[in-house]
């Protein structure tokens, strides 16, 4: 028996390495709940036929082909055309959901959302959720229902208004041919940048990696996550911003180009590494790290900074907007992305390398192995070393305030 399971482990992990794990096979698990829940049949028959539009940052190549060469012929099996919308920033999709939603519209242009943080918070105040769906999926039975970074996004409790789709962990990204003595800590960070003009920047506030960087100095300044209040309140951004703007205006004349200028996004940041005219980007997403350094875009000496103190751990999710006339179509591919087919493929760093949502102790033997056996990269630890004192992210409620101060005290902008 135990001779059975490790040839059909090995069989499906090495049609995963070699990308020749078929969309029939990986619809198996979906297939299975169905016949489990009558309700899901039904769910199973409304969504044939239907086309469900994801829109999400097109950005990330590896991820662009996740869904077009898996989630998308996965689907397809189902009987679901699942295209896929790239867009620049979340917002856009949002802006189009609520524009619909102002004009009661029931057949919208967007079916699910790659969503998490001040965008959910957004759209729940908003109220342009589909809610009550997501913890009733037939492969939610796989995640841990108390896991805090799938439970709350972001400080906004999900109560079953997206589904769980991968983990992340803001991680900084050094050359490590470059800088041979790193940094053990965000304050030593600083104190090196000081004493190497030029070869450190960050994104602007305003983009999510540069908004992560804030929350993190924020953390840092403040002697640790546990001294930063979760919930925002007025009070609590002006006793603890003070030391921020403080540091940030004291590195300030060491950045990258004296400080004048600053990436306006985390791809920019990427180029100036890639291209060696700094020493340092930063990620929430260091799955991608693997496929850059293979590729040969980003230095083969790419190494990931392990800092002392941990840094911020989040969630990215699936949202379905209440404007989408193909409801059930975006439940069953929210389904599949959960299953353990999908989420073992989009964890290989051959593929994607993110980070599985699943307890895989909830998983059948043959599965636990599977992920157990997946490729190591020589460039990202596993998310265990990855998120060892992980910190907390702040509620949504202090992103737009942190990035106002940004602007105000450090660009010194109206």
């Amino acid at each position: 028996m135990r001779l059975a399971r490790w040839r059909v482990t090995s069989l499906i992990l090495a049609l995963v390495l070699t990308g020749g794990f078929s969309s029939a096979f990986a619809t198996t698990v979906v297939l299975r709940s169905s016949q489990a829940s009558g309700q899901w049949d039904k769910v199973l028959a409304q969504a044939k036929g239907e086309t469900v539009s994801l829109w999400m940052w097109g950005g990330d190549p590896q991820g662009n082909s996740y869904i077009d060469n898996y989630l998308v012929p996965a689907a397809a099996q189902l009987g679901i055309k699942l295209r896929r919308v790239p867009i620049a920033d979340t917002k856009d999709a949002l802006n189009r959901v609520l524009a619909e939603h102002q004009a009661k519209s029931h057949h919208g242009a967007v079916d699910l959302i790659w969503v998490n943080g001040d965008n959910f918070k957004s759209g729940i105040q908003a109220g342009i959720w589909s809610c009550n769906w997501a913890n009733h999926l037939p492969n939610y039975a796989y995640v841990n229902p108390s896991d805090p970074l799938l439970t709350s996004d972001f400080g906004t409790p999900v109560n079953g208004c997206e589904s769980a789709w991968h983990k992340a962990q803001f991680s900084f990204v050094y050359n490590s041919a470059n800088v041979t003595n790193p940094p053990k800590t965000l304050t030593g960070l600083f104190s090196w940048i000081k004493s190497h003009p030029g070869r450190f920047t960050y994104p602007q506030a305003s983009d999510f990696t540069g908004g992560a960087f804030l929350r993190q100095a924020l953390n840092a300044v403040s002697d640790g996550y546990k001294n930063v209040p979760l919930i925002y309140s007025a009070a609590s951004l002006n006793r603890l911003t003070g030391p921020l703007w403080k540091e940030l205006s004291s590195i300030n004349p060491y950045l990258w180009r004296s400080g004048q200028t600053y990436p306006q996004t985390s791809v920019e940041l990427d180029k100036l590494f890639s291209e060696g005219q700094v020493d340092f980007t930063m990620t929430y997403g260091p799955a991608t790290l693997t496929q850059l350094v293979e590729n040969g875009t980003f230095p083969a000496q790419t190494k990931i900074l392990p800092i002392k103190e941990g840094t911020l751990g989040n969630a990215s999710f699936l949202g379905i907007p209440n404007t989408s006339g193909n409801q059930a179509g975006a439940e069953v591919v929210a389904n599949l992305a959960l299953s353990p087919n999908q989420q073992l493929i989009k964890a290989n760093p051959k593929i994607w390398g993110q980070f599985t949502v699943l307890d895989t102790n909830r998983l059948p033997a043959t599965y636990q192995d599977l992920f157990a056996n997946l490729p190591k990269s020589s460039v990202v630890p596993s998310f265990k070393d990855l998120s060892r004192n992980a910190n907390p992210e702040l509620s949504a409620a202090w992103v737009g305030p942190l990035v106002d101060g940004w602007r105000k005290n450090i660009l010194h902008a109206p």
